[in-house]
């Protein structure tokens, strides 16, 4: 019985496929693995939170001041694990984006899989972007809506099958990302809200690499293009950008409710622990000082993309996630490991996560890497590519 799944991983290591776990640790925009020191292309630590002392420090003299503190929540929401500080974070991010009610999740996994199957049942139809993340993807197959994908940031392809469709379903939700976490481009989110306005439709946006880097206050590609108030349900996560874990959805009460009421990972989870939401409280207490961080970010992968451009490399996106195409996994994985030779970090991504032929190093950008760094990297990958 077990050669079946033996066969299986041979088969993936095949074809440069194969998975693994790695134990590693982090130090600033370095990591460390099996002794070795590497530059971190590879992680969501957009503005580089995770070593921030100052905001350790007074977190930890946060925690020093509530005697009362207790390390878990040990049950549901709807049971026990309802505690003060989820409702304290709630509250703060409703009155952030200045819209009715705020709803926090263990994960932003949990919150894909969960609040599209709850919305909707059989007399309802999806019309999500075909480069939505794998979380998506898992909540339109839990779904019982029909689910139809548009081609990626195709706006008229979109309107055509609102055309077609619109008509033959109670409720409608159209679904994106923000900021792409595969690609790194944008959105059209202003052209996605008068979309949904003329159709009368729901409009569902991802913000989780967009949220802490993206807007004047780090509220996401919804804030920077004027959009919040136009969208139905913003989601976003706290474990890349600001460092934390868990995950949230910006809607109106009567959303909110009917989630607690319908939502199954929120039901059936114990609550995510109190330690986590007040450290996420505290980052988020220090948004307004995090401007010139997200404007170094900006700088620094701007900076990246065009000398990249000018070498001729195949790049996507517009943002601080800046995918170099390899085509093959083999390839991809033979570039990734150079790489790691030279002391950079960049794992390779590959089918199933990306499209066949198009395996990649996804290359994540934080404010304190240096041109002299990131001029060293290009070099390698010129070399590389000759």
């Amino acid at each position: 019985m077990i050669q079946h799944y033996t066969d299986y991983l041979e088969t993936l290591q095949q074809k440069g496929a194969y998975r693994q776990l790695r134990t590693t640790r982090s130090d600033g925009r370095f990591i460390y693995y099996q002794n070795n020191i590497y530059l971190n292309f590879s992680s969501n630590d957009y503005l580089g939170i995770t070593s921030n002392a100052t905001l350790k420090t007074d977190f930890l003299n946060t925690l020093n001041n509530k005697p009362d503190f207790v390390l878990g929540s040990t049950s549901s929401r709807l049971l026990t694990g309802n505690y003060q500080e989820i409702e304290l974070l709630e509250n703060m991010l409703a009155r952030m984006y200045n819209r009715e009610a705020a709803l926090v999740f263990n994960s932003g996994y949990h919150a894909n899989i969960g609040i599209l199957p709850a919305l909707t049942n059989k007399h309802d139809l999806i019309l999500a972007d075909k480069y939505v993340h794998a979380s998506i993807i898992d909540g339109l197959r839990l779904s019982d809506a029909k689910c139809e994908r548009f081609q990626h940031n195709n706006i008229e392809h979109l309107e055509a099958l609102l055309q077609k469709h619109r008509a033959n379903y109670k409720n409608v939700i159209i679904v994106t990302e923000s900021v792409f976490s595969m690609d790194g481009d944008h959105a059209q989110l202003a052209a996605l809200c008068d979309i949904k306005e003329k159709y009368n439709v729901l409009l569902y946006v991802d913000e989780a690499h967009a949220f802490g880097v993206n807007g004047n206050t780090g509220l996401g590609l919804c804030e920077e293009t004027n959009c919040i108030n136009r969208i139905d349900f913003i989601v976003g996560t706290f474990g890349k950008a600001i460092a934390s874990c868990g995950a949230y959805v910006i809607t109106n009460q009567v959303f909110r409710d009917y989630l607690i009421n319908t939502m199954r990972p929120l039901i059936f989870s114990t609550a995510i622990a109190p330690i986590n939401v007040l450290w996420t409280i505290n980052v988020l207490n220090n948004f307004p000082y995090f401007s010139d961080e997200r404007k170094r970010l900006v700088r620094t992968s701007e900076y990246f993309r065009n000398k990249l451009i000018a070498k001729g490399f195949e790049i996507k996106g517009c943002s601080h996630i800046i995918p170099i195409v390899c085509g093959e996994n083999e390839k991809c994985v033979t570039l990734s490991e150079k790489l790691k030779l030279a002391g950079y970090w960049t794992l390779p991504i590959r089918y199933p996560t990306v499209p066949k032929g198009e395996a990649r190093i996804r290359l994540s950008f934080r404010p304190d890497f240096s041109n002299d760094e990131i001029d060293t990297l290009l070099n390698i990958l010129v070399n590389e590519n000759n």
